[in-house]
């Protein structure tokens, strides 16, 4: 399906999204576009860099990868199969760690990364924390990390059961937090927040 402007009334699928050509990025949430937020922050980018910096470096020589965005996440519906057409969710996480190699494909990953990390702005704070939670959840991500690059603030949530649980409180600066998928990966947050 040709679709010039977006539709943002319409429901989609990944086929539909493979034949979009428009100058903004979007992401497709159960089947409905959301326009991504123009280039990000410069603190937003320091953030991501350093995070990749220092998730890269550790898995050198090791099985999981990381991935930064653009980088298409698609997340098929459980029970469904992995069609192009009846997956609804693409998303592109500012990163993102994939430990199952048969998950990543020329196009990206098909399937939940077992780590996922936004890092909010202010165009998309309000998606990050509600919609996008709510995705990764149901799709299986079992870690999903939240950055506030101007609170200098990281909240994290581990699958269990089937749902997020949370810190109590947010991680600062001066603190060191180690993911749940990668033990013993220790992130220093006096890097991420300088």
């Amino acid at each position: 399906m040709e679709v010039n402007e977006p539709d943002l009334s319409g429901t989609y699928s990944y086929a539909d999204y493979l034949t979009w050509r428009w100058e903004e990025m979007v992401e497709l949430i159960d089947g409905k576009i959301f326009k991504m937020s123009p280039a990000p922050t410069s603190a937003h980018q320091k953030v991501s860099m350093e995070l990749s910096r220092q998730i890269s470096s550790y898995l050198l020589g090791k099985k999981c990868q990381v991935f930064a965005a653009p980088f298409d996440v698609r997340l098929p519906e459980a029970n469904k199969s992995k069609k192009d057409r009846e997956i609804t969710t693409v998303v592109q996480p500012d990163l993102c760690v994939i430990c199952d190699a048969g998950k990543v494909d020329e196009k990206g990953c098909l399937g939940a990364p077992d780590w996922i990390i936004e890092i909010l702005s202010k165009n998309t704070s309000g998606r990050d924390l509600r919609q996008k939670f709510d995705v990764y959840e149901k799709a299986g991500v079992g870690e999903y990390w939240v950055v506030h690059p101007s609170e200098q603030t990281l909240l994290v949530y581990v699958l269990k059961n089937g749902e997020y649980t949370g810190t109590r409180k947010p991680f600062v600066k001066g603190d060191k937090v180690r993911p749940v998928t990668l033990p013993e990966l220790e992130i220093d947050l006096d890097l991420v927040f300088v």
